[in-house]
């Protein structure tokens, strides 16, 4: 595996108890063994305003954006669980997007998303697994440049798929979150490499 392959890992979601970020640690351990750099992040250390054109005009990007773009920038693949919210992508996901999508001075147009991967997967109690809002945030990155792996992975009834002790007892899912991961990485590698 080339050590180039830097992987940015975070889940749309800032829930205590989110069955995202308990499927997403599981994947970005598949990404570490396949030798890929993971950098996991919790969204909610990064508070940003609802975007606004105005706002931006007027304060500016703030420092939590700036250091969001930054992280953006250093990686070159995006390991994301995206809860799905009435049948589409979270808030904060999008908010997230929208706001590293914005450049700061000289930079070049989407230089935080331009020739990434990325890797989607969701969880939900529900019984379609988190799949409709995959289909929204597959559509906004490949339109900001992100290479989109085909493969992704929705877990319906999460709610019955961890033990008291918050392992994951279903191993069917488990080993396609463990192979989610471990495909970004793979792929991401090829193409830095």
């Amino acid at each position: 595996m080339n050590p180039s392959a830097r992987i940015l890992a975070f889940a749309g979601s800032t829930r205590s108890t989110s069955w995202n970020q308990k499927i997403l640690n599981i994947a970005a351990q598949g990404a570490i063994d396949a030798g890929a750099s993971v950098t996991q992040i919790q969204l909610q250390d990064y508070p940003l305003p609802i975007f606004d054109q105005d706002l931006e005009a007027e304060q500016g990007h703030n420092e939590y954006s700036i250091a969001l773009k930054k992280l953006f920038r250093e990686h070159d693949g995006l390991l994301l669980a995206c809860p799905e919210y009435n049948s589409s992508i979270t808030p904060l996901l999008k908010n997230t997007i929208d706001w590293v999508s914005r450049p700061i001075t000289d930079e070049p147009r989407l230089a935080a998303f331009a020739g990434k991967t990325a890797a989607l997967m969701s969880a939900s109690p529900g019984g379609l697994g988190g799949h409709r809002g995959l289909v929204h945030v597959r559509s906004i990155l490949a339109s900001i440049g992100v290479l989109v792996l085909p493969e992704q992975v929705s877990i319906p009834l999460i709610h019955q798929e961890f033990d008291a002790d918050g392992n994951m007892t279903d191993t069917r899912h488990r080993q396609s979150l463990l192979t989610l991961g471990r495909s970004l990485a793979e792929t991401t590698a090829r193409i830095v490499g």
